[in-house]
């Protein structure tokens, strides 16, 4: 393979992507070699690929739109772990009527659902606004729901873990014939967000916006309301996981549900090859980067690597990426790269 070739394989933008998975995988193949081992226990799939791809799915659809508002606004939104438990308390208060635990349903599954992403969707308008309209930095605007939204969640839920005991609920957190429902939930919201990104404008607009604003201001585009979109949408895919996560475990645990996840979707919009100060983004980059990290996850628990530790482990991986990302480290391995072609130059005369 000549140069030029190389070049263009390596410049690509999945190609970092795709080497931090495969690294990731053949670790697991070193030190769990029956990580690809596929069996099937009590009539579903079963194995460590499996749980990866399964366990992965809110993860990934948090990651969507984590990608979204990144490239929008040069920034990320630090709520939507906690915007996923307040989805999962209102669903999941809906359905008890109040109640704490309950077998059967006490309102209609669909009006659960619907109001659930509706409160997903206000968190979401609530940081845009304050992003998109008040400029304030995005981490700092959503530190608030950050820091208080775990609080809502609890006084929804009355300060209780709701539990919802209908087979029919856990059934989105459960199997459709042998493989696990979250991952079509995963599938169908990237095919859903990607067709929406390619036949519209919309992500021309968020690039646009996201390289500069005020040129995009100039040539018609509302900036404001295309941040702003990307937060609301963002709260929505966030309540999506939220839905999933509770369903996993049959009820509302404001304390847990999508508790440090916030950190993962960050991590895996970098690990998707995504410039974390907005502008130009791969969606595909960013689900591939949440598989890596999910992967990553299960292979720390494998090596015996205690909850609490994962992530020490997880921030080297980001110091990682975003300095391979800095001008500064480009530079500095460019101006390598001219010293040698220098030197080589030199020799051969």
């Amino acid at each position: 393979m000549n140069k030029s070739k190389l070049k263009k394989i390596t410049s690509a933008r999945l190609f970092l992507p795709i080497v931090c998975l495969i690294a990731v995988l053949l670790l697991n193949v070193i030190r769990t070699p029956d990580f690809f081992n596929v069996s099937i226990r009590n009539g579903v799939l079963y194995g460590y690929i499996v749980d990866v791809i399964n366990r992965a799915s809110e993860l990934v659809i948090l990651a969507i739109g984590m990608t979204l508002v990144t490239a929008a606004s040069g920034g990320q939104d630090i709520s939507v772990g906690a915007i996923m438990a307040v989805a999962a308390a209102v669903c999941c208060q809906i359905l008890s009527g109040g109640q704490v635990s309950v077998n059967d349903y006490q309102n209609p599954v669909i009006l659960a659902v619907i109001a659930a992403l509706l409160a997903s969707a206000l968190c979401g308008a609530f940081n845009g606004f304050l992003v998109s309209k008040l400029n304030i930095q995005p981490m700092v605007a959503t530190l608030i729901l950050y820091t208080a939204g775990r609080g809502i969640a609890q006084l929804i839920t009355n300060g209780q873990i709701t539990y919802i005991r209908v087979d029919s609920f856990k059934m989105a957190g459960g199997y459709i014939g042998k493989c696990p429902i979250p991952i079509f939930f995963a599938i169908i919201t990237v095919v859903i967000v990607y067709l929406i990104l390619k036949k519209t404008a919309l992500g021309l607009y968020i690039e646009s916006v996201g390289i500069n604003g005020k040129a995009a201001r100039l040539v018609g585009l509302n900036s404001t309301m295309i941040k702003f979109l990307t937060y609301v949408i963002c709260g929505v895919l966030a309540g999506i996981a939220g839905i999933v996560a509770s369903s996993r475990i049959y009820s509302a645990d404001a304390n847990n549900i999508g508790l440090n996840l916030e950190m993962d979707a960050i991590l895996a919009v970098a690990l998707g090859g995504n410039f974390l100060g907005g502008g130009k983004f791969s969606l595909i980059g960013s689900v591939i980067g949440a598989y890596t990290i999910q992967a990553l996850t299960t292979t720390l628990y494998a090596m015996n690597v205690k909850a609490d530790q994962l992530p020490v482990y997880k921030a080297i991986v980001v110091v990682i990426i975003v300095t391979l990302q800095s001008d500064v480290f480009k530079k500095y391995i460019a101006n390598l790269k001219a010293k040698r072609s220098v030197a080589a130059e030199g020799g051969q005369k």
